[in-house]
């Protein structure tokens, strides 16, 4: 027994339509939108994450809402791969801050560690703004840091030092001719 399946979606840009020939010769199945608050907190879950309800459901109306409120951009994407991306990195930055809040008196602590528990919301959060804002058009970035603060109302994500690669940056953007503000 042998299958082969085609799987097309010819609404998209630059996609044609399967010709009738072929269509005679497949059999349609139709498919449905994947739930993404569901494979957001199962992936939280799998990453180490203990409040994934809440966060997942916070992650998938972010990107619900800026998919619907932000300007199209060709290089913008609010689907399912851009969401693992997010949740993967914040599985990283959890692992991350677990490791120095070990006892190592070589390093400092994190302040988003609270002894042997992490903050997932400042996590989840860091997250979400690290992975898109650089992505966004000014206009964009606005609206995208407002969805954040009423999405996760009163969290603050502590500034992140990256020691000799940041002095190295602001030393050069002070220096360059254009005066960055630092």
């Amino acid at each position: 027994t042998c299958g082969i399946f085609l799987t097309m979606n010819p609404g998209y840009a630059g996609r044609s339509e399967l010709p009738d020939n072929l269509k005679a010769l497949v059999r349609p199945v139709a498919m449905m939108v994947p739930d993404l608050a569901m494979i957001a907190r199962i992936k939280l879950y799998s990453e180490g994450f203990k409040n994934s309800d809440p966060l997942s459901e916070k992650v998938d109306t972010l990107y619900q809402l800026a998919q619907q409120q932000l300007s199209r951009q060709p290089h913008y994407d609010w689907g399912l791969r851009a969401i693992k991306s997010v949740l993967v990195t914040a599985g990283a930055i959890k692992s991350d801050i677990m490791a120095k809040a070990r006892p190592d008196p070589a390093k400092a602590p994190d302040p988003a560690a609270k002894g042997n528990e992490v903050d997932e919301e400042v996590v989840v959060l860091r997250a979400c703004r690290d992975m898109n804002v650089p992505k966004l058009v000014s206009a964009d970035a606005r609206l995208f840091a407002r969805l954040l603060r009423d999405l996760f109302h009163g969290v603050e994500v502590p500034r992140v030092e990256y020691g000799a690669l940041q002095t190295a940056m602001e030393q050069v953007l002070q220096e360059s001719p254009e005066r960055y503000q630092v």
